[in-house]
């Protein structure tokens, strides 16, 4: 049942979903889990969300007091952005996040210096707003097979490298759903058509890694989940469908940045962008999507941009190590 006023779903197993409101509606979401009057938030999206995370926490009757841990999946800034000001709201809460991850939360000054260089102070804040520090006593590092409780729920932090060696993905027993963050790709749900949802891989720089995520994926599907909750966006169900369909689209990511003509840099991130979008455009009408290449385009634009970025540096640092070894 989705809450009036509020930007959110309600799932099953005391699960809400909250949209971030980052760049468009149903873009990016984080979560808020609960247990015997305990509560956790899995993602945070940026300082803008924080109002409607806590608007949905009072909406569910439970006080800021009795929110035990933040979990950011990893510290990309739609998923981190809003950690160090929502932790502010919450008096008792601790920031669980990956120990690669932990140092740019507790001093987020090398986060605002590399997306104010990407984006521009103005775009930056528009987008971003402020990025507080979260005080290192209250972080806990989340290393490989971390469980944390609360109320009368488990939850268990695994390692998932592959969209970035900094991520975790969390498994919560009780729901048997894994909070994916980008580790199961993203999937919106306005390209769902009747043969169910449409997911791809998002290869946001800088730290791409197709080999690490095959693995990841394995894992992933090896604790047997029955729904797998994304940021970007929701719930997904049909689980071992949509983890063959990752596993080849990562291999056709990795083989458009190989086949790109262009010289390194700007001009070959421009190329596998191009090539990108041929390729989404023919997915998406295999998958019985009947918006416009033009629609798709409009949508996607950030998402095709950041993941041909992301490829480019996957590449050159192929090429770099192929040169040196």
């Amino acid at each position: 049942m989705t809450m009036p006023d509020i930007p959110t779903i309600g799932y099953s197993h005391d699960i809400t979903c909250i949209d971030t409101r980052y760049q468009r509606p149903a873009l990016a979401a984080c979560y808020l889990l609960e247990s015997a009057g305990e509560a956790v938030f899995i993602d945070t999206g940026t300082s803008h969300t924080v109002p409607h995370s806590m608007a949905a926490l009072a909406s569910r009757g439970i006080p800021p007091s009795q929110v035990k841990y933040v979990i950011p999946t990893h510290v990309h800034l739609d998923h981190a952005g809003g950690a160090g000001t929502l932790m502010q709201h919450l008096p008792n809460a601790s920031l669980l996040i990956h120990p690669y991850g932990a140092k740019h939360l507790i001093d987020p000054s090398k986060l605002i210096a590399g997306a104010t260089a990407v984006y521009g102070e103005e775009k930056f804040k528009a987008d971003f707003g402020e990025l507080a520090a979260v005080p290192e006593e209250r972080v806990i590092e989340a290393t490989d097979g971390v469980r944390v409780s609360f109320g009368d729920r488990e939850l268990l932090c695994l390692d998932t490298p592959g969209h970035a060696r900094h991520h975790i993905c969390i498994y919560d027993k009780l729901s048997g759903g894994i909070f994916s963050g980008d580790t199961f790709g993203l999937s919106y749900r306005e390209f769902d058509t009747d043969k169910g949802p449409f997911i791809m891989p998002t290869t946001t720089p800088i730290q791409f890694d197709p080999d690490a995520w095959h693995t990841t994926l394995y894992r992933l599907m090896a604790l047997e989940p029955e729904r797998i909750f994304l940021t970007h966006y929701g719930e997904v169900t049909e689980l071992t469908v949509l983890a063959e369909r990752l596993h080849h689209y990562l291999d056709d990511f990795a083989t458009i940045a190989r086949e790109a003509d262009a010289e390194p840099g700007p001009n070959r991130v421009a190329v596998i962008r191009n090539r990108l979008m041929q390729w989404l455009a023919q997915e998406l009408r295999t998958h019985g999507c009947r918006h416009s290449t033009r629609t798709i385009e409009q949508r996607m634009s950030m998402d095709l941009e950041l993941d041909a970025q992301g490829l480019e540096v996957w590449l050159a640092r192929q090429e770099e190590a192929k040169a040196t070894g």
